[in-house]
């Protein structure tokens, strides 16, 4: 158990089942992996949204979508292969674990054990239609940097 794993209950933790691709992830245990060397963090949220939003140090930028118009990005399969080793999971990020999704199961279908990663970057809106309230990488603590 890693040093993050053991500050975190037990309910956080774990995979859940999903179709298509190896499981769904909380944040916690994939930060676990990627801190264990275990899991590759691959973020597929678009620049824009990076640059503006906040980052992960240490994540592989592989945007799904485009910006603008949010097209599909032609050069995702090439990326996200060479971003991970052979042996390695890897889990992907996305602003609330909708494109990560997509991306898991293109990734599964290249051979990768791909993990989505639940409630993304910014989790999900809240009543008001903010994010960032509502679950996600930043409200549960875990690294992240914003230029």
């Amino acid at each position: 158990m890693t040093k993050l794993e053991s500050t975190i209950s037990p309910e956080r933790m774990g995979v859940r089942a999903a179709e298509g691709y190896a499981g769904d992830v909380t944040p916690e245990q994939a930060a676990a992996w990627v801190a264990s060397g275990e899991a590759v963090l691959v973020d597929v949220r678009s620049d824009a949204e990076r640059e503006w939003v906040g980052f992960v140090p240490g994540a592989v930028a592989v945007p799904w979508k485009q910006w603008p118009g949010m097209a599909l990005n032609p050069t995702f399969e090439a990326g996200v292969q060479e971003a991970v080793p052979a042996g390695h999971k890897v889990v992907l990020l996305c602003r609330s674990g909708v494109r990560s999704i997509a991306a898991a199961r293109r990734a599964t279908e290249l051979g990768l054990e791909a993990y989505n990663i639940l409630e993304g970057f910014e989790g999900d809106a809240d009543e008001q239609g903010h994010r960032g309230r509502k679950g996600g990488w930043r409200l549960r603590g875990l690294p992240w940097k914003q230029n």
